[in-house]
């Protein structure tokens, strides 16, 4: 699957084409950038005119062209800033949308924040964690802090590099005066925001987005003396980002333009870029910034590859069906290890009794389905749960199944605890003879499977299924005694018997603590 992204920044545009895989990484096919500036236009102007709005139009096109070459599946734009606060934002994003095509989504401060920590949580180590996440875009700056666990703390201010620039700089080379009304304006914003940030203790500083990473490319190559192809990970001292800022204070944009690892484009606005991240070591007391090339851009491709399931990238045109059925669980809450525990050992049960029951490898699926799905009803109310578990299948949108198959996986979990399906219960009614059969074959074995895992402790290890001329023994290790399941296994076996037409026996042997482990037991069913 290929994702675009287009990322309608306040200084630039950007545009990431992405091959994606199905394990969530994804390998770069295209990346373009436009450096529009509209974050300085709107600070000046409150809005933005009209031949802003037709280079951004121009801009979004080819950007659409682009994506296009490439053969996307999905495209995402998102606005942040600079739309975000144009009094006719909401009419050039209508605009935008008119005459390219292309929907933009405007993204509220603190989801630019979420989208880009996510971005840099997979790109760079935290260690030490917490990180203060820092990335200085035009028009706003977004800062979270978090660690490889998850976002504990998020937020946006009004301190875009673009946005400073065009409001406190009045001289270039900037004068001190310049300098101390950016420290004045980046304290009072950051004095709001500092008390949360401090109480979440972050260690390390990562920085992302261009002006930072021009930063730490640029100190870097002063004290290395060369320039570094790559920033992602980077990391320079507080001391020397010092010695770079004072340097930058004292040169003028052309000289700057000149200084090496610095993007001529982006000479103009490193004296506000550097007063934001001198603020921010100062007020944190870190010691360095490390340098994230991944930001808001990745962060929209990880988004929009979390609202895909695997069946999407799979060549299995079947593998959307457990796909979907997954993802219902989730929602439900499902108990999953219990859920896994029971489809394993129904397939056991399948597999050692085949010569009895002789159903097909589809019907093996519908029954690994059925017990992953047999408890969601759980989700309602325990009571009752078997109820809430058949109308959730038949409710949930399930993909890729007939509506025969929803009926079959609904009457599965409507009857799994005890009971005859009967012609009051809709789903059973319009089931023909043969379907409920293959109901009945596969419910005799889904309920001795639910009451081998009654006690939700990996009690009972792998199956093995002993047909004899006149019984069937089922056999397995156990932790223990296994006096609860063989109780169970008393109580449920009467439909196998009645189905199937042999008596059944349990034979549990007592196994050491250590001698089947779970996930040996769950790659035996395909779930390792």
């Amino acid at each position: 699957m290929r994702i675009a992204a287009l990322d309608l920044g306040s200084n630039s545009f950007h545009l990431l084409v992405v091959e994606t895989r199905p394990d969530g990484s994804f390998e770069p096919l295209a990346r373009e950038k436009e450096m529009l500036r509209l974050g300085d236009v709107v600070a000046r102007e409150g809005l933005l005119p009209e031949e802003a709005v037709d280079r951004a139009i121009e801009v979004v096109r080819r950007f659409r062209t682009i994506a296009e070459t490439h053969g996307v599946d999905e495209l995402v734009a998102y606005g942040t800033a600079a739309l975000r606060e144009a009094d006719n934002g909401p009419e050039v994003t209508d605009r935008i949308e008119t005459e390219t095509g292309v929907r933009i989504q405007v993204v509220n401060g603190i989801r630019e924040a979420q989208l880009i920590f996510e971005a840099i949580r997979a790109s760079v180590l935290m260690e030490p964690s917490p990180a203060l996440c820092a990335d200085l875009g035009g028009g706003s700056l977004e800062l979270s802090v978090g660690d490889r666990y998850g976002l504990r703390y998020a937020t946006s201010l009004h301190l875009g590099v673009g946005r400073l620039t065009a409001g406190l700089v009045r001289s270039d080379p900037p004068t001190q005066k310049d300098r101390h009304r950016l420290r004045r304006r980046i304290d009072e914003e950051l004095s709001d925001v500092l008390p949360d940030i401090l109480a979440r203790s972050p260690r390390q500083l990562i920085g992302s987005s261009g002006t930072f990473c021009a930063l730490v490319r640029a100190a870097a190559a002063l004290r290395d003396g060369a320039v570094s192809a790559s920033v992602n990970q980077l990391t320079v001292s507080a001391e020397d980002l010092r010695t770079f800022g004072t340097l930058v204070f004292s040169l003028d944009e052309e000289e700057r333009a000149q200084l090496p690892g610095i993007d001529a484009r982006r000479a103009e606005l490193l004296p506000a870029g550097y007063a934001v991240l001198e603020a921010l070591l100062d007020s944190s007391g870190l010691d360095s910034l490390t340098a994230s090339e991944w930001a808001l851009r990745e962060g929209m491709i990880l988004r929009a590859l979390r609202k895909h399931d695997r069946a999407d990238f799979s060549d299995d045109p079947r593998a959307i069906r457990r796909a979907s059925v997954l993802s219902l669980c989730r929602r439900c809450n499902y108990r999953e290890h219990h859920a896994h525990e029971v489809a394993r050992m129904a397939l056991e049960l399948f597999d050692g009794t085949w010569r009895l029951h002789r159903l097909d490898e589809e019907d093996r699926e519908l029954l690994e389905l059925a017990a992953l799905l047999h408890d969601i009803g759980d989700h309602v109310s325990r009571d009752g749960h078997s109820r809430h578990s058949a109308y959730l299948i038949e409710q949930g949108g399930l993909r890729g199944f007939s509506p025969d198959e929803v009926r079959i996986l609904s009457c599965l979990a409507r009857y799994h605890t005890r009971g005859k399906p009967r012609d009051t219960f809709p789903a059973w009614q319009a089931l023909g003879d043969e379907d409920r059969d293959r109901v009945m074959a596969l419910l005799a074995l889904l309920r001795i499977a639910d009451g081998l895992d009654v006690s939700h402790a990996d009690i009972i290890g792998p199956i093995a299924v002993h047909l004899q001329p006149e019984r069937a023994v089922i056999e397995a290790p156990a932790r223990g005694e296994g006096e609860l399941e063989t109780w169970m296994f008393h109580r449920k076996h009467a439909l196998f018997e009645d189905v199937l037409g042999i008596p059944a026996a349990l034979e549990l042997n007592r196994a050491r603590h250590d001698e089947f482990e779970p996930d040996t037991v769950a790659e035996a069913a395909g779930h390792g």
